[in-house]
């Protein structure tokens, strides 16, 4: 499969699919709290993205080669859970943090973005997870211009969040994003720099690194998605869905509420 290259025509069409999976996240915010359950969230962001966008929640019966059909229209990974963890009717608690993970459909292009939360009151050390995490995607995006290599992303994202005493899970990768949910090319958080595809204008791929507080070893739920920690310590992770420019890099998945880039990365990229 070949990576396909987006015209200014397709760019528009991403740049809407991706504002909208982010304003979906806004939207849920303020409703993360202690006691609300993550099919209740399961259950406004679908309202939302099929009533208020007219679009289409892109995991909602998605049936990847292997996998039984996804039930819900969002991820909702708590705590230990790494990714593809399926809503359900337990209550959040203070002290969890949840991934929420989003992927809207409108017009036939695909935008896909995820943020984590904390629930009430975090820990220091599920703060500190989050924010290192966060630092991780950023790192990762700051490496995106033509001529790079998608080596040099998995190289700033693995190198970093392992200098702070973190691991990279590395089943699960970014990947390419457009008229469909997942194309080439796919977009490792861990490698070498100067290795893999080259990097050029028109390209659009997530970068959404999972990082362990403990070791990087997973399993797999019985319920044929769900991706936990295997020494069951906390995980987190955030994506954007990122196009690459004439001289850079643009995020396609921002809204009003999108958190600010860390102070490390310079306006105009």
């Amino acid at each position: 499969m070949s990576i396909t290259i987006k015209s200014p025509s397709d760019i528009e069409g991403m740049r809407t699919a991706g504002r909208l999976a982010s304003e979906v996240l806004d939207m849920l915010a303020a409703h993360v709290v202690p006691g609300v359950s993550t099919e209740r969230l399961d259950q406004l962001a679908h309202q939302h993205i099929t009533q208020v966008q007219q679009a289409i929640p892109a995991p909602l019966n998605y049936t990847p080669p292997g996998y039984v059909p996804y039930p819900k229209s969002i991820c909702t990974s708590v705590n230990h859970q790494i990714c593809h963890g399926i809503p359900n009717e337990r209550p959040l608690k203070n002290g969890d943090i949840v991934n929420i993970d989003v992927t809207v459909i409108k017009d036939g292009w695909h935008g896909d973005t995820s943020r984590m939360f904390v629930v009430g009151e975090g820990s220091i050390a599920a703060k500190r997870l989050c924010t290192i995490t966060y630092d991780a995607m950023w790192r990762g995006i700051a490496k995106v211009k033509p001529g790079a290599r998608l080596g040099d992303i998995g190289h700033a994202i693995q190198s970093f969040a392992e200098a702070q005493g973190f691991s990279v899970v590395r089943e699960f990768c970014g990947h390419g994003i457009g008229q469909k949910f997942h194309e080439e090319p796919q977009v490792l958080h861990y490698g070498r720099p100067g290795t893999l595809e080259e990097l050029v204008p028109g390209m659009t791929f997530t970068i959404e690194p999972m990082i362990n507080a403990g070791r990087r070893e997973i399993r797999e739920l019985g319920d044929g998605w769900t991706i936990v920690t295997k020494d069951r310590s906390l995980s987190a992770q955030w994506e954007h869905t990122v196009l690459v420019t004439d001289t850079g890099f643009e995020v396609l998945t921002l809204s009003a509420g999108t958190p600010p880039p860390p102070a490390f990365i310079s306006p105009g990229n």
